[in-house]
């Protein structure tokens, strides 16, 4: 079933630039210098076509499933068969801990069920003010910025971690506000790249460069998520606490038991919100602004329809913007924040004809998937239109998987999508970002998240 859009109304789709799918297996060498370099350059053309792949290579055997039915089954119908892979594991849990993205079994189930409560749709509305007003900052230092150069990818970061302050630590971090910035990013780069240690499981023991260059980064998240937790619980003990989503961490109860998180748990799932909440937000964000500069008819609906939406106080609401919305939404779809969604088979299954070997490791990648010849429509093409009205509803529901899927399907998801779209309705309102034609090309590249190799620096001009 093809997710199509509308009749295009511009005269000619823009198509961000990509890796060339291969044409020819890898041989050992050769893969792992690419997927360490830029693991998107690593899928075959046939990913793009077929809806399932099964292949044994240097990860063992691997199943890529494209095919929404078979991709319910692993992550919804069949979810209990299958856990994270251990490569996945290997990268991210030194830096975010047992936190909600790296936990497994029970620990895994008893912070979802305690933490799902403070990402419910009521309280993540609530949070719309701060939005709007990190949103209003960022805008006042663009118009400020006007006639200049401007480090975009460097902006949206700045922008979402002002909210996150608003948001999970009021009053939180009280040194360099672009500290933590600088130390997430340098996280990401550090264990982003793919080391051959993990890919062939060598034991933790052993030293990994990225480790080794990540540890000032997780040390100064552990510094500041402690001195955060201290100071809060102090607060809360006089009551004078803010409902920020700090004090709802540490006030959350399983609903099933009573119990609370220990400090070691809120940390991890703080660290977790700031290193990964942030990132695929100012991304999303980064990849709209790149796209709309690229587009003038999209970029004019887009201006049209934020005038139309702001309020006396120029303020914004995610049911207001639809269009806006759309061009998140299809942002996330040429650039979904991860990539890859991996699991690895807890007892032998079937995918159709195909057998899954107990320990194998089935794929899921939403960069393919959205990509898929068989699902989209010029699939290549930033059309935003596919997001609105009948065009949205036709699009299979396992066709589309920014934020995952199923049991593990990301929670932060509606905060995410409405973060994004009112602080894209602020900069469009405020300036229009143009790319130098001397820009070095705009290549996504898998660093944990898919960001642009180069940045994204642009010029500014006050609308």
């Amino acid at each position: 079933m093809l997710a199509s859009a509308p009749q295009n109304p511009f005269s000619a789709r823009f198509r961000p630039p990509v890796p060339a799918p291969l044409r020819r297996p890898q041989g050992l060498l050769e893969f792992l210098k690419t997927v360490r370099a830029n693991p998107l350059a690593t899928w075959m053309e046939a990913h793009f076509t077929a809806p399932l792949v099964a292949a044994e290579g240097v990860l063992g055997r691997i199943t890529v499933v494209s095919e929404p039915a078979l991709i319910r089954h692993v992550l919804v119908e069949n979810a209990g068969a299958y856990r994270k892979d251990d490569l996945q594991r290997r990268v991210l849990a030194p830096g975010l801990g047992e936190g909600l993205l790296t936990a497994e079994g029970e620990a895994w189930r008893l912070q979802r069920r305690t933490l799902a409560p403070i990402f419910s749709a009521r309280t993540v509305r609530g949070f719309e003010a701060a939005m709007n007003a990190a949103g209003e900052r960022l805008a006042r230092r663009l118009v400020r910025r006007a006639g200049t150069r401007i480090d975009v990818a460097q902006e949206m970061t700045r922008v979402t971690l002002d909210v996150l302050e608003r948001t999970i630590f009021t009053n939180g971090p009280q040194n360099d506000p672009d500290a933590l910035a600088r130390a997430i990013t340098r996280f990401l780069e550090s264990v982003g790249p793919i080391d051959p240690l993990d890919v062939f499981g060598v034991p933790d023991f052993v030293p990994r460069i990225g480790r080794l260059r990540a540890r000032p980064a997780i040390r100064y998240f552990a510094e500041i998520v402690e001195a955060l937790i201290a100071r809060r619980r102090a607060v809360m003990a006089a009551g004078e606490a803010p409902q920020d989503l700090l004090t709802l961490l540490l006030a959350a109860q399983d609903p099933e038991t009573g119990e609370g998180l220990s400090d070691l748990d809120v940390s991890a799932n703080i660290v977790t919100f700031i290193a990964a909440g942030h990132e695929t937000t100012a991304n999303a964000l980064t990849w709209a602004l790149y796209c709309l500069s690229q587009d003038p008819a999209a970029l004019a609906r887009l201006e049209a329809e934020v005038e139309a939406a702001a309020d006396a106080e120029g303020r914004f609401a995610i049911e207001r913007l639809p269009f806006a919305k759309a061009v998140i939404e299809e942002a996330l779809r040429l650039f979904p924040p991860a990539a890859i969604l991996s699991r690895q088979a807890l007892k032998e299954d079937r995918l159709g004809r195909v057998k899954v070997p107990r320990g194998s490791v089935v794929m899921v990648s939403p960069y393919v998937l959205h990509r898929h010849r068989a699902l989209w429509e010029d699939p290549a093409a930033f059309v935003p239109e596919r997001f609105l009205g009948a065009a949205r509803e036709a699009i299979p529901r396992f066709a589309y998987l920014p934020f995952g899927a199923g049991p593990r399907v990301c929670i932060g998801q509606s905060f995410s999508l409405q973060e994004a779209v009112i602080v894209l309705a602020h900069v469009v309102r405020a300036v229009r970002l143009a790319l130098p034609a001397d820009h070095p090309p705009v290549i996504p590249v898998q660093r944990v998240t898919v960001r642009p190799q180069h940045g994204l620096r642009m010029d500014a001009m006050r609308r």
